[in-house]
C-alpha cells in the first residue's frame, strides 16, 4: 500500500503543472527588449522613441542625472511613458495570469489594454504582481502601458529612497513578466529549515485538498520521504523532521530543493520548486549571533546594486562576479545598501556563500506606515526562504520607522532578527564610524553585541584596509564583537552620455569604493584579503637557523585547516639560472579558532634563494592568500651589487664655486661645500638631473663643516657632528667605481612625526617607470602595510587619481620594504640600494586633497624621490588619519642628549654609470 500510494504521488507530480513565465522584458542589463518610449525632461525629452528594458533611462540617454544629495534631486517632474506589445499563449485562457514587475523606480502606473491594472505601486526596489487574467486578449496583441515616476507622489517614499547619498535613476530597471498558473494553485511558499532537520512550510493555496513536498539534494537526489498535509483554509503548515541534512553556512553552502504539489480531488495541479538550505540564525543577547550553533564574526561589506554602464539595472553575471570579489577578499557577509538586491544576487549568495542583511530602504527619511507596511512584507515575502539573508535591517542612519519593527516577524516564518543600523537597538549597537580609542573603548566597555554596520568609510585612498587590522584584531578578540562591514564595495562613476562617456563619481560622493566603476582593484582589496585572511600567519623573519615551521591560527568558523591546501615556492630575485621549487606542505589538523604549527619540508639549498612564498588554498580550491618571506636583507643585495664593481682608478676632487667636483669613472658629481648637498650629476651620456638631496624631512639640515679625506682609494667627504649646532650627519663616499655612497644620520625634530627620511629632486616629466625590488605592486600608508608580495616589480609611470581614474596600481606613493630601485627615465636610468631593513621609497606626489573636516589629506614630503624610515598613515572620509587606531599615529622618536650612537640611519649606493 505504501509503494502504491507513492506511485500515485510520484504519477501526479508527473502530471501537475508548473507556473509558466513569459517575459516581456529582458532578464537583466545583458539581456535586454526594446519598449516604445519617451521621457517627459532632461535629454530627449518628448519623443517617443524606444529603450532597452530593463533599464535605468538616463543610462540609456534620457532625463537627467541627479546625485541623492543635490537640491533638486527630487523636485523634477521627470516621467517615462512606456508601451509594449505582446501575446500571450491561447492555452492560458483558463489560467489565473499575473502581470509581475521585478522593479520600478519610483511610482509605477500600470495599465493593461487601456485599463488599470491595479493601484500605483511607490517603492523602486521592491517586486509587485498584478492579476490580470480579466484584462487579457488571448486572441490577439495586447498592449501594456507603464507611466513611471522617478521621483514619488509619496513624500515618505522621496524621504526613505530619493534623498540618499547614491545616484537616483529612474525607470523599469528590473525585469517584468507574466506567470500563468492553474486555477487552483500555491501562491506562495516560506520555508524554515532547521540545522537540527527540523523542516516547516508555510504554504498558500485558493482552494486545493492535499499538499506533498519532497526534498533533493544538490545532485538530485531524494532526501528523505514525501511528506503531506490536508489544505487547512487559505494558508496551510506542513512540517517533517529530516535526519543529518548537510547544512548551509558561508564556508560550506549546502542547498536543497523542496518540490510542492498542491492536490484537488486526488489529481495534482500545481508544482513548485523553491531552493532552501539548513542552517539555524540564533542571536543571544550580550553573547553574539550563531549560526548553526557557532558563534560567527562579519567580515562584512556593504554593496549597492550598481554598474557603471547601466546604473541599477545588472545580472546574474555580475552578481556573481561581485560575489566572487568579495569570497576572494575573504570576506563572508554582505549588507545591502540600502535597499533590497536583484533576486539574482540573493541566489548567488546562497549558492556561493555570503551571508546578508537584507534592507527596507531609508536614509536619515522612512517611509509612512501605510507604504512602509506594505513595502516590508513585499520585501520578505519575496526573499523569505534564501538561506544567505540572516537579519533585517529596518533602514539605515535615521531612516527607521519603528512602527514597522513588529511586522518583520509577522511576515518572517523564521523570526529572523530586525536591526537598525547606526543605532544601539535591539540588543545591537551597529553605530557607524566611530573613532578607533573612542569605538573600541565603548564597544569594550558595552554589553550589547557589537557589530558597526559601517566603520571605515573608504573614500579615494583611504578608509578600507586603512586601519583595518587595528579594528579587526580587537573585533576578532572581543567576545561581545560580531564583526562589521566596511564602507563600500565599489565606486558608484556614471558613464555619462552627456558629457563624453566621461566616467561620474559626483566628485568625492561616489569615490568611496574598494574597487573601481569596472572593479579595477585598489591596493585596499589585497589590504583586506590578507587582513581577513581565515588563515592567519603570526609574524615570522627568515633567518638561517630557519627550520620550516610557520605558526598559523584557524579564523574559520567551520572548516577544519586540513581541509585546505598548502603550497610553497622558492624564487631567486637576481640569478635568473637558479630554477624556482615548489611543493606541498601538510596541512595542519586544527580545529577553528585553534593554534597549529605548519611545518614546510625545504630543500638543503634553501638558503641560495632570495624569498620563499606560501600559498593557502580554501575548500573550494581558491587561493585564499599568498604570503612572502624574504630570505635575503638588503644588505646582502647591497653587497652583491658591489661585489659586481670593477676597480678603477682613484676619484677626483677639486673645490670650484663653493663645490666639491667629483669625478670616479665616468661619472661626475657637485657637493655642495658646505650643506654637503648634491647639486648634479652627469656621465658620459650626459645629465641625471637627480639633485638637490639629502633633505631631511621633519629634521634639520644642519649639515656643516664637511672635509674630504681618501680612504684607500675611496673619497670620503663628511660633515663633523656636534650635539648642539650639527647634531646631523651627512657622509659621501665616491668609490673608484663611480658607485656613490650616501650615509645619513640624523634625529627627527619633534616626538611625533609623519615622516622620518630624505628626499631629492627629480623632474617627473622626466620618469618612465622603475625596476623595484620590494613589496608591491601596490603603494602603502602606515596604517595599511599589509596585502603586497615581495618580489621584483616593474611600475610604468601614471598619474592616476585613487577613485578618480583608474589606471591601478597608482604610480605615485610609498612602497615598503625597499631593497633596490632602477629609475627608467626619458634620458638615461640609474639605480639605487640600501643597506637599511624597513626603508620605504616614496615616488613623487599626487594631487593634494583635503575637505571640509581635515579628515582625508594624504600627506607626502618635500622633493620628489625620497626614502624614508617613517611615514604617514591615510585617513577617510569619517576620520583623521591617527584616530583609525595605533597604526594610524604619528612616528615616534626621541633623544634628547643628542647621542650619536642612537640617531637614526639611512644608508643609500648610487650608481650613475652608464646602464
Amino acid at each position: 500500500m505504501a509503494f502504491f500510494s507513492f506511485f500515485l504521488l510520484s504519477t501526479f507530480f508527473l502530471l501537475a503543472q508548473q507556473t509558466e513565465v513569459k517575459y516581456l522584458s529582458g532578464t537583466g542589463s545583458d539581456n535586454t527588449v526594446q519598449w516604445q518610449f519617451m521621457c517627459t525632461g532632461g535629454m530627449s525629452a518628448n519623443k517617443w522613441t524606444t529603450i532597452a528594458v530593463p533599464s535605468c533611462w538616463e543610462l540609456q540617454g534620457f532625463g537627467k542625472y541627479d546625485y541623492g544629495l543635490a537640491k533638486d534631486s527630487v523636485r523634477g517632474k521627470e516621467k517615462g511613458l512606456y508601451k509594449y506589445e505582446f501575446t500571450v499563449p491561447v492555452n492560458w485562457k483558463n489560467k489565473t495570469v499575473n502581470l509581475c514587475f521585478e522593479g520600478v523606480m519610483t511610482d509605477a502606473d500600470v495599465k493593461v489594454n487601456g485599463q488599470s491594472a491595479g493601484e500605483i505601486h511607490q517603492g523602486a526596489f521592491y517586486a509587485f504582481k498584478y492579476n490580470v487574467s480579466s484584462l487579457l486578449r488571448f486572441d490577439g496583441k495586447n498592449l501594456l502601458e507603464v507611466t513611471v515616476a522617478k521621483h514619488s507622489a509619496n513624500q515618505s517614499v522621496n524621504e526613505a529612497e530619493r534623498k540618499a547619498d547614491f545616484w537616483i535613476f529612474g525607470g523599469i530597471f528590473r525585469p517584468v513578466f507574466l506567470e500563468a498558473l492553474p486555477q487552483t494553485h500555491i501562491d506562495y511558499i516560506a520555508i524554515d529549515a532547521k540545522a537540527s532537520g527540523n523542516f516547516l512550510a508555510e504554504v498558500r493555496t485558493g482552494s486545493g485538498n492535499k499538499i506533498s513536498v519532497q526534498l533533493y539534494d544538490a545532485k538530485g537526489a531524494k532526501f528523505g520521504n514525501i511528506t503531506t498535509a490536508n489544505v487547512t483554509g487559505d494558508k496551510t503548515f506542513i512540517a517533517s523532521p529530516f535526519s543529518l541534512p548537510k547544512l548551509w553556512s558561508t564556508e560550506f553552502p549546502n542547498l536543497y530543493k523542496a518540490v510542492f504539489t498542491l492536490y484537488k480531488n486526488g489529481k495534482a495541479v500545481h508544482v513548485v520548486e523553491k531552493k532552501f538550505g539548513f542552517r539555524t540564525i540564533q542571536v543571544k543577547p550580550h553573547d553574539g549571533i550563531y549560526v548553526n550553533g557557532v558563534k560567527v564574526k562579519f567580515k562584512g561589506v556593504n554593496r549597492h546594486s550598481f554598474w557603471p554602464t547601466t546604473g541599477r539595472t545588472t545580472s546574474k553575471a555580475l552578481s556573481i562576479t561581485d560575489v566572487q570579489l568579495m569570497k576572494d577578499m575573504n570576506m563572508n557577509a554582505v549588507r545591502m545598501s540600502h535597499y533590497p538586491p536583484d533576486e539574482h544576487f540573493l541566489d548567488v549568495c546562497d549558492s556561493l556563500g555570503l551571508y546578508v542583511l537584507n534592507e527596507l530602504a531609508g536614509w536619515h527619511g522612512h517611509y509612512d506606515i501605510p507604504t512602509g507596511s506594505k513595502l516590508v512584507k513585499e520585501m520578505i515575502e519575496h526573499d523569505v526562504n534564501h538561506p544567505c539573508i540572516v537579519l533585517w535591517d529596518n533602514g539605515n542612519e535615521g531612516g527607521h520607522n519603528f512602527e514597522l519593527d513588529h511586522l518583520f516577524a509577522n511576515n518572517d516564518i523564521q523570526k529572523r532578527t530586525v536591526i537598525h543600523p547606526w543605532q544601539d537597538f535591539n540588543g545591537f549597537d551597529t553605530q557607524h564610524y566611530r573613532e578607533y580609542n573612542y569605538g573600541i573603548g565603548n564597544y569594550e566597555a558595552g554589553h550589547n553585541i557589537v557589530m558597526p554596520t559601517e566603520f571605515l568609510h573608504g573614500w579615494f585612498d583611504g578608509g578600507h584596509g586603512a586601519g583595518l587590522e587595528d579594528y579587526w584584531e580587537k573585533m576578532w578578540s572581543n567576545p561581545l564583537s560580531a564583526g562589521g562591514f566596511l564602507w563600500d564595495l565599489a565606486d558608484e562613476g556614471v558613464v555619462r552620455h552627456d558629457l563624453k562617456d566621461s566616467i561620474d563619481t559626483d566628485k568625492f560622493h561616489g569615490a568611496d569604493g574598494i574597487v573601481g566603476p569596472f572593479h579595477e582593484k585598489e591596493g585596499s582589496y589585497f589590504a583586506i584579503k590578507e587582513i581577513w585572511s581565515p588563515v592567519h600567519f603570526e609574524r615570522k623573519e627568515i633567518t638561517d637557523d630557519f627550520d620550516g615551521t610557520f605558526n598559523v591560527e584557524n579564523r574559520f568558523h567551520f572548516t577544519n585547516l586540513s581541509q585546505c591546501k598548502f603550497l610553497w615556492r622558492l624564487k631567486s630575485l637576481q640569478n635568473t639560472s637558479l630554477k624556482e621549487i615548489s611543493g606541498t606542505a601538510k596541512s595542519p589538523n586544527v580545529l577553528p579558532k585553534q593554534n597549529a604549527v605548519l611545518q614546510i619540508s625545504l630543500p638543503n639549498t634553501w638558503k641560495a634563494y632570495d624569498v620563499l612564498y606560501v600559498s593557502a588554498f580554501g575548500v573550494d580550491n581558491k587561493e585564499i592568500f599568498t604570503w612572502s618571506f624574504p630570505i635575503l636583507k638588503p644588505s646582502c643585495v647591497a653587497k652583491r651589487f658591489l661585489q659586481r664593481t670593477s676597480k678603477a682608478s682613484r676619484p677626483t676632487i677639486q673645490l670650484q664655486d663653493s663645490a666639491f667636483v667629483i669625478g670616479s669613472s665616468g661619472v661626475s658629481l657637485r657637493i655642495h661645500q658646505r650643506t654637503g648637498l648634491l647639486l648634479d650629476v652627469k656621465n658620459a651620456k650626459g645629465d641625471i638631473p637627480f639633485k638637490n638631496g639629502p633633505i631631511v624631512q621633519e629634521a634639520v639640515n644642519n649639515f656643516s663643516s664637511f672635509t674630504q679625506r681618501y680612504e684607500g682609494d675611496t673619497l670620503v667627504i663628511a660633515s663633523s657632528f656636534d650635539r648642539k649646532k650639527s647634531y646631523n650627519t651627512l657622509q659621501w663616499k665616491i668609490y673608484p667605481s663611480g658607485i656613490v655612497q650616501m650615509i645619513v644620520r640624523y634625529f627627527p625634530s619633534n616626538y611625533f612625526t609623519w615622516f622620518d627620511g630624505v628626499n631629492f629632486s627629480f623632474p617627473e616629466s622626466q620618469i618612465k617607470g622603475v625596476d623595484y625590488m620590494g613589496n608591491g605592486p601596490y603603494r602603502v600608508w602606515k596604517n595599511r602595510l599589509k596585502g603586497n608580495q615581495f618580489g621584483i616589480w616593474r611600475k610604468e609611470y601614471n598619474n592616476t587619481e585613487t577613485a578618480e581614474s583608474w589606471d591601478y596600481p597608482e604610480f605615485k606613493g610609498y612602497y615598503s620594504s625597499f631593497y633596490q630601485c632602477r629609475f627608467v627615465t626619458t634620458s638615461q636610468p640609474f639605480t639605487v640600494y640600501t643597506d637599511n631593513e624597513d626603508l620605504f621609497l616614496r615616488l613623487f606626489t599626487p594631487a593634494p586633497k583635503t575637505d571640509q573636516w581635515h579628515n582625508y589629506e594624504p600627506l607626502f614630503p618635500s622633493g620628489d624621490i625620497s626614502f624614508m624610515q617613517g611615514i604617514p598613515s591615510i585617513g577617510s572620509k569619517t576620520q583623521r588619519a591617527e584616530t583609525t587606531g595605533p597604526m594610524g599615529g604619528k612616528n615616534i622618536f626621541y633623544d634628547y642628549e643628542k647621542d650619536s650612537t642612537r640617531a637614526l640611519q639611512i644608508t643609500l649606493y648610487f650608481d650613475f654609470r652608464n646602464q
